[in-house]
């Protein structure tokens, strides 16, 4: 669990950095990727799903 989080926190960090700096190609797809695997076996998977589910409820009444 302690590696989950902090390998999903280190991808989550790298990930903002590469959009900050707006350098976007293969390398920060991967990074993507891999922080979505890493933030869904963490207790942010709940949350995150139910927050998603909201937001396409909000679209779906406008």
């Amino acid at each position: 669990m302690a590696v989950t989080v902090s390998l999903g926190a280190l991808f989550g960090l790298v990930l903002f950095f590469l959009l900050r700096s707006k350098t976007l190609g293969y390398g920060s797809a991967f990074i993507a990727v891999m922080f979505g695997f890493y933030l869904s076996s963490t207790g942010a998977s709940g949350p995150v799903t139910e927050l998603t589910a909201a937001v396409v409820d909000a679209l779906g009444n406008i």
